[in-house]
């Protein structure tokens, strides 16, 4: 595989950008967390949550009931 193919190849890969890096780039926008979001993650922390239990934490929290 040729260099350029490779780089294609694991760009679209992606990545994960961490709670702190997506804060910084929030703050440009000027878009910050509550208080109480910020406790609500910190307990998702405590508790080990995957991304997909997190996901359906806050959909149960914030989602339309069905």
């Amino acid at each position: 595989m040729t260099k350029s193919l490779a780089r294609n190849a694991k760009a679209k890969a992606g990545f994960t950008l961490g709670r702190k890096g997506f804060a910084k780039i929030s703050a440009v926008e000027g878009v910050y967390l509550s208080a109480a979001m910020e406790d609500r993650f910190r307990e998702f922390d405590r508790q080990g949550l995957s991304p997909a239990e997190r996901r359906k934490a806050i959909a149960r929290a914030f989602g339309k009931p069905r």
